[in-house]
């Protein structure tokens, strides 16, 4: 819901073939745009997922966006700033529509106080990772990384077979909401805790949870029933997890796997501190913040001091990145990051790889196309086990949001040979239409986050930031057609810098080029930024891809 002229109207993505804009990446770009605030949790405030990860920096700045997309040229580059448009340069025809950065902040300024009040004079916003770059395609963009850390846990811990087993986590908002149908998905009964009603009521709207309930003890027993038939189920409790997890540990009740996925890196306008409302918690964030920022950094605690002890007792206990163990240690728990991270634990090997979460959208808004270019993975990539099973579980459990979109954990040079396929399908009218290509930030040489996507590399490079600046300048050098440099992250202070891309493919030769050269060097660089940490899986795939690596004498 924006506001222009006076009137209210509800952006939801433009379907069809029909352009308003003087090319198909621009067109694009703008229905990216629109299909974030179609997804997006707060559209009446331009958020779109965890808070505070907005599309835009306000309405004003959304309504010029889509005014010069409309009009661009193709030799023309549109330059955002923080979700502002500040200008529109003179490049060529091979340079990006869109270059855009978000939230950056230099060194020591970048604390979550200085954010606050930035934000707060309207001079930056936090774009989170696909938000603000328009990338988001819906809780299904978070789904299939959900479910391959549930599958890795099935294969390591549990033998193969998760049935019977009880999965806990928090969190259904936007990135939340993702996890009870991934429970379902691997066999699990699978309880989420959440303190805003509407968001339970939202992911069973929309088919990712089954139940829901306010009594812990029919959730429980939901719970129980399913893992005596070994059955899966989801339950959404309503409810703070801060006062739920320790309450099982308190009943001597431990689940076989447990998580959080609440907006955990937010004090101010995230976590809800128990025994506050959501009215009281928006009345101190205006009156008391400081305090409403402790109050919520001691539930942090208590949750994690729960988690903690769900690991002493048997329980697969992890961190899904959203900085739950950064704030309990900032707030008294000392062995808070006695908790995995799960990227080094469940996932590192596959980015060593370059192996990671691609997305396409059929830009026309028809179902069909997607299932047409599912056919052609099933069909075409059949060796790829990872793929073509998450294609069929897909196909089956999840339902499109906004344009209709899939995910598929690819790597270096199958991107490319995806991409460049569907191109041709474009070309050839199999497809209705044009179809984006994009990928999660949280990819191989995209981001560096010490908490998170870099913990512990084996060189200890985890907080050096040179490669996702350099993975954006590829990506711009590539013929991307969007190319964002985010960071931000856990407290919106500076624990996170990433880049994330976007490219078209509208059928054309041209398209063919830029898919090529984009997709390859963007995954290429990600093997490249492995290798050099020391990672064997990257060097057996450099050997394998024919990737061209310097090796430098005397230097690591």
């Amino acid at each position: 819901m924006g506001e222009k002229g006076g009137n209210v109207e509800l952006i939801k993505a433009a379907r069809g073939t029909e352009l308003r804009c003087k090319g198909w990446r621009q067109e694009a770009l703008l229905r990216m745009l629109e299909n974030v605030l179609e997804n997006g949790e707060n559209q009446k405030e331009l958020i779109v997922y965890a808070a505070l990860g907005k599309a835009a920096r306000n309405w004003g700045s959304y309504h010029a966006i889509v005014d010069t997309l409309t009009n661009l040229e193709d030799d023309e580059t549109l330059v955002i700033q923080s979700g502002k448009p500040i200008g529109i340069m003179k490049t060529h025809a091979l340079a990006p529509i869109v270059i855009m950065a978000n939230c950056n902040m230099v060194g020591k300024w970048a604390t979550s106080e200085n954010f606050y009040d930035l934000q707060e004079k309207g001079l930056i916003i936090w774009g989170g990772l696909t938000a603000a770059a328009w990338q988001y395609i819906g809780s299904q963009g978070v789904i299939q990384g959900t479910y391959e850390i549930f599958s890795t846990i099935r294969s390591q811990h549990f033998g193969g077979s998760l049935a019977g087993r009880f999965i806990l986590t928090a969190g259904l908002g936007g990135m939340g909401g993702a996890q009870p149908l991934a429970g379902v998905m691997v066999g699990a009964a699978i309880l989420c805790v959440e303190a805003d009603e509407s968001r339970v009521d939202k992911r069973i709207e929309v088919g990712y949870l089954q139940k829901k309930t306010r009594s812990l003890d029919e959730a429980l027993a939901w719970i129980r029933e399913a893992m005596e038939r070994k059955e899966s189920v989801s339950v959404g409790l309503v409810g703070n997890a801060a006062e739920i997890y320790p309450e099982l540990v308190e009943r001597g009740i431990t689940p076989d796997i447990v998580t959080d996925q609440t907006s955990a890196h937010d004090l101010m306008y995230g976590y809800i501190p128990v025994g506050l409302s959501q009215e009281e918690v928006r009345s101190m964030r205006g009156q008391h913040p400081e305090e409403l920022q402790s109050k919520a950094g001691a539930s942090i605690a208590r949750q994690v001091e729960a988690m903690l002890a769900f690991k002493r007792k048997g329980a697969i206990v992890f961190d899904n990145g959203n900085n739950i163990r950064t704030q309990a240690q900032q707030y008294g728990v000392k062995d808070a990051f006695d908790i995995d991270i799960f990227t080094e634990a469940f996932l590192r090997p596959l980015f060593a790889r370059a192996i990671g979460p691609f997305r396409w959208v059929a830009l026309t808004g028809d179902p069909e196309d997607i299932r047409k270019i599912d056919q052609y993975i099933l069909k075409h990539f059949a060796d790829n086990e990872i793929v073509t099973n998450w294609i069929s579980l897909a196909n089956k459990y999840v339902p499109f949001q906004g344009l209709p979109a899939r995910i598929g954990w690819f790597g270096h040079g199958e991107r490319t040979k995806l991409a460049l396929a569907v191109n041709q399908m474009v070309r050839e009218g199999v497809l209705s239409g044009p179809v984006a290509f994009s990928r999660d930030h949280l990819d191989a040489g995209a981001m560096t986050h010490p908490n998170i996507m870099t913990e512990r590399m084996k060189d200890g490079s985890d907080a050096i930031s040179d490669w996702p600046l350099l993975n954006a300048m590829l990506n711009c050098s590539s013929m991307a057609d969007l190319v964002a440099i985010h960071s931000g992250g856990g407290g919106y202070s500076g624990y996170m810098t990433s880049a994330g891309v976007t490219i078209v493919a509208d059928g054309t030769e041209m398209s063919d080029l830029r898919l090529k050269t984009a997709l390859d060097n963007d995954t290429g660089i990600g093997v490249l930024r492995y290798a050099d940490a020391g990672y064997e899986e990257s060097f057996d795939e450099i050997d394998k891809k024919g990737i061209r690596r310097i090796e430098t004498e005397g230097v690591k």
